[in-house]
């Protein structure tokens, strides 16, 4: 949980604490601050900045969000579990923007990764029908839509879905 800047100081803290163990000959201690470095390169790939935005983004602060998620320069690179939520939050932050072709291409590669639960998953499949909505291609958005009723979703989530089932029979009409 430390922002891009934080882990280069710990980083070269640790490695000006490594030659000063390495000069001193503690070996041991010497090894598990290697440790601690590789873990903290790993986590640069791999956790990336998302734990943080996560948690800008339940207090709604969109912008630090943002800033949060651009300092992850290899999305590709982060775990499963981390990348869900990094499309997630960045399809929603480009909705927010009013670019919605990004917003669609973030939701669909978030439709993919695993969420903390079915209901985030219906959320991000009833936006995703939403867009659709929004393009006028219905049989899309209905298709989004059936696969998040067959998920086990909130209150919140089904009304979200019965406002678009709604809007999908007003527009076909």
């Amino acid at each position: 949980m430390l922002t891009a800047r934080a882990r280069f100081a710990v980083v070269a803290l640790t490695v000006i604490f490594l030659a000063w163990t390495t000069y001193q000959q503690v070996h041991e201690l010497s090894a598990i601050l290697v440790f601690g470095i590789l873990y903290l390169i790993y986590g640069y790939f791999k956790e990336g900045t998302v734990v943080l935005a996560s948690k800008a983004y339940h207090n709604q602060d969109f912008i630090k969000v943002e800033r949060l998620l651009k300092q992850v320069k290899y999305p590709d690179r982060l775990k499963r579990s981390r990348r869900g939520y990094f499309e997630f939050m960045s399809g929603n932050i480009e909705l927010k923007k009013g670019n919605y072709p990004e917003a669609e291409r973030h939701f669909q590669i978030a439709s993919r990764f695993p969420l903390k639960n079915e209901s985030e998953k219906g959320l991000v499949l009833s936006q995703l029908a939403n867009l659709n909505l929004r393009k006028k291609e219905y049989d899309k958005a209905r298709a989004y839509i059936e696969i998040a009723k067959e998920l086990k979703i909130s209150a919140r989530v089904k009304s979200i879905i019965e406002k678009i089932e709604l809007e999908i029979q007003k527009g076909r009409e």
